[in-house]
């Protein structure tokens, strides 16, 4: 889901603090084996996230809402991390799982919730080998996915800015 909320907010003004935290911790909790010390730190400054604050009219933009299931999932990631509860990773999982399936329905021929379903897959398997690699590829297809969705005047985006072509 990382490449979500980088992607779609990178060059925002103001979000430059928000994607070096989204960015550093995704790439620690690669590092499963070791403790995140400010994990909860890494929480309450996703807290406060635009993504994550309450606003009357709703999400209703494509970019607003599969940044907010990114940082979502990120959040409750760093939450089982820094816990271990497996609360935490079942509502990470839900959010991504959630965010697939809705993208799914609005992108004729996706087949993103599979994919996410895979990955979950592999990552119990106890293999890892070839995850990265197989998790990358999945988020420069979400990501292609949900930009496909933007309306043509509002992308300015260049998938090869971050991920390459």
């Amino acid at each position: 889901m990382a490449p979500l909320f980088v992607g779609l907010r990178a060059g925002a003004p103001g979000r430059e603090a928000d994607l070096d935290v989204d960015a550093e911790s995704v790439r620690d909790l690669w590092y499963a084996d070791r403790p995140l010390a400010d994990a909860a730190e890494r929480v309450r400054l996703l807290e406060r996230f635009p993504e994550l604050q309450p606003n009357e009219e709703g999400i209703t933009d494509v970019a607003d809402t599969y940044s907010f299931f990114a940082v979502l999932c990120l959040r409750y990631a760093l939450l089982a991390h820094g816990s271990g509860n497996a609360d935490d990773a079942v509502s990470c999982g839900h959010a991504a799982l959630t965010a697939m399936g809705m993208l799914d329905q609005n992108v004729a021929g996706a087949s993103l919730l599979a994919e996410e379903q895979r990955l979950r897959s592999l990552s119990l398997s106890g293999d890892a080998s070839g995850l990265w690699d197989a998790s990358v590829t999945a988020g420069r297809e979400r990501f292609r996915a949900v930009v496909g969705r933007l309306p043509s005047s509002t992308c300015s985006r260049s998938l090869s800015v971050r991920y390459g072509s």
